[in-house]
């Protein structure tokens, strides 16, 4: 069993690998960080997360404010409701805005002030709702302003953009704005009125940029531009990971990735050992060949190479079987689809797994475990109904089948039925009793449960659960894993750090572990360089590990090295499997690219570790 994410993003790694990031298969746990939150909200340095999903460039915003109002978190913190109001009066304090002095002053005072009463005529007719006749105004006011006036200048622009956007004309809008942010660079209302006419003008790039800078100069203090910003991350990612994933080439896993996804089934033909039957142990030579297979037969040998770890031959050996339409042709099919899910190609494993729910001949537990891993790409694919309803089939066509449960009760807390995933898991452990994982994980759901509804004695009864279980199954990793993300969340960092230990003591070639460990150090001790140092173990260990590259790259923004914290997240949008998850770090990285734009463009950077 794997120690990995925690239990929220269960089913989606489970049984379809690769969906999260890091091990992620074994244990069913993926696409979670530390404490049972979404991997975009990992605690970096402080056990600040993120405020929202895609905004990398946003993490270190709570530190600040965690400094400011004295350790008191988001008290007095973000303006959820905070409205800009337009037109105004004067643009932001900017130098050289007071009147002149000197030979001509009157002159130029007069002009200023024909130049403010069009103004000031222009904003009645704007709150009267007559743009048109506010846009002639706002003009008027533009030609009499001397060109010296930048502060003023810029606010007359950025007046008539606001009239300009009530008539929905985008292109001049981001024209007037340009203009008051060429007079005034830090500008934060024509900035992000620039920002929203871009996003109507579908320019997502510049609306990024834009926003990018509005977010800094404003402390991450405003929820509107926040959310401006996550919207259009998110956007820029599934656009790049549609056509990116559309031509990825498919890449296996590590050899430790595969087997811990296929230790989280148990009632699964497929990854079994070969049977007598099916080997014959007199061809093994003296120096240690590997095992003939008796009969001519792909699916055999594709079950050869799984014991061997040649997972390269695998699908096409079950391609042959299949094409002859041999002895194991539904074997073949749900092995071949299991790599395909492996690799990332949900399109074509999933009519092998049609194939195979629909062989009504076929054994009852090839079926079933084709349900679990097609009901687990269809929520990985965000289609919960259907995933539903293939979990529902398995329960009825195999209900002695302790896999069916064990992953629905996954899927029930991605979905927030904690009661029903707990049915599922007792269920689970009913049919095996044995089964440390299923018991772990309940443990864990029953936490969650109570951290989320803020019950302090239902967390106790869950940490003391999550005792029972090591005590009972000490040898399973998932158990101290899941332990240690509850006892962060609780701050016992130092115990949580000792159950991490005794996860890499289990398991020394499990990345994932490295990289929770590694966030702890972050978390508790601030100790960067520890952390740092535990996240390349993990790299190093497994190289493909996404995990480790996105947390990296995460830290790297954190530290102000941007370009290094973009060749991470690339690293691990080569790595990712799914579509959704590549989208993610695509958001992440375009965070990045931002932050050193907006760098470049007006010297704006969030402070760094």
């Amino acid at each position: 069993m794997a120690a990995s994410k925690p239990v929220e993003a269960a089913v989606v790694a489970a049984a379809v690998p690769g969906s999260g990031s890091g091990v992620g298969g074994g244990s069913a746990t993926a696409g979670s960080g530390t404490g049972g939150l979404p991997r975009w909200q990992l605690a970096l340095a402080v056990g600040a997360p993120l405020l929202l999903g895609a905004g990398a460039m946003y993490l270190w915003s709570r530190q600040r404010r965690r400094r400011e109002t004295g350790g008191r978190g988001d008290a007095g913190g973000l303006k959820r409701n905070s409205e800009r109001k337009t037109p105004e009066g004067r643009a932001s304090p900017a130098p050289g805005s007071g009147h002149p002095e000197g030979p001509g002053a009157h002159l130029e005072m007069n002009s200023l002030d024909r130049a403010q009463a069009a103004k000031n005529k222009g904003n009645k007719y704007f709150k009267a709702g007559k743009y048109e006749q506010a846009i002639q105004c706002y003009t008027e006011a533009i030609s009499l302003c001397p060109t010296e006036k930048n502060v003023d200048l810029s606010t007359f622009y950025q007046n008539r953009a606001a009239a300009f956007e009530q008539l929905q004309k985008w292109k001049e809008v981001a024209q007037d704005c340009t203009k008051a942010v060429e007079l005034n660079p830090k500008y934060v209302k024509a900035l992000f009125r620039r920002a929203k006419a871009h996003e109507k003008l579908d320019n997502k790039k510049e609306c990024l940029e834009d926003v990018t800078a509005v977010c800094i100069l404003e402390g991450f203090q405003n929820q509107q531009s926040m959310l401006l910003a996550d919207k259009v991350l998110k956007l820029l990612g599934k656009e790049k990971a549609k056509e990116k994933y559309k031509n990825r080439e498919p890449l296996m896993p590590s050899p430790q990735f595969i087997k811990s996804y296929f230790s989280s089934f148990t009632d699964d033909i497929i990854s079994q050992p070969m049977l007598k039957g099916e080997k014959s142990d007199e061809d093994k030579d003296k120096e240690g060949e590997a095992l003939e297979v008796k009969e001519n037969s792909g699916y055999l040998k594709a079950k050869q190479y799984m014991e061997e770890e040649n997972y390269d031959k695998i699908i096409s050996e079950c391609s042959k079987e299949i094409d002859a339409q041999g002895k194991y042709m539904a074997e073949a099919l749900l092995l071949r689809a299991t790599f395909y899910l492996l690799i990332g190609n949900a399109n074509a494993a999933k009519p092998d797994l049609d194939k195979v729910i629909s062989l009504k001949e076929a054994n009852v537990k090839l079926r079933a475990n084709a349900l679990i891993k097609r009901g687990s790409m269809y929520m990985q694919q965000q289609q919960p109904l259907l995933s539903t309803q293939d979990f529902n089939m398995a329960a009825d066509i195999d209900p002695q089948n302790a896999d069916v449960y064990h992953h629905r009760g996954q899927l029930k807390i991605l979905l927030d039925q904690v009661e029903e995933a707990v049915a599922d898991f007792d269920e689970c452990i009913r049919l095996r009793p044995e089964s440390a994982l299923a018991q772990a994980q309940k443990c864990f759901a029953l936490y969650r449960q109570a951290y989320t509804g803020n019950n302090s004695s239902q967390i106790q009864a869950a940490m003391k659960g999550f005792e029972e279980v090591i005590k009972k199954f000490p040898r399973c990793a998932e158990g101290y894993a899941l332990y240690a993300q509850a006892l962060t969340d609780q701050q016992q960092f130092g115990k949580a750090d000792e159950m991490y230990d005794k996860c890499i003591d289990l398991e020394p070639d499990n990345a994932t572990t490295y990289v929770h460990k590694g966030l702890l150090q972050l978390q508790w001790k601030q100790d960067l360089d520890r952390g740092l140092e535990l996240i390349s173990k993990a790299i190093e260990i497994d190289n493909k590990c996404d995990f480790a590259y996105e947390t990296m790259g995460t830290i790297e923004v954190q530290r102000g090295n941007m370009e290094k914290a973009i060749d991470m997240f690339n690293k691990a949008i080569n790595l990712a499997k799914s579509e959704m998850e590549m989208a993610h770090l695509y958001s992440l990285c375009d965070a990045a690219h931002a932050q050193t734009e907006v760098a470049k463009k007006y010297g704006l950077k969030p402070p760094t570790l």
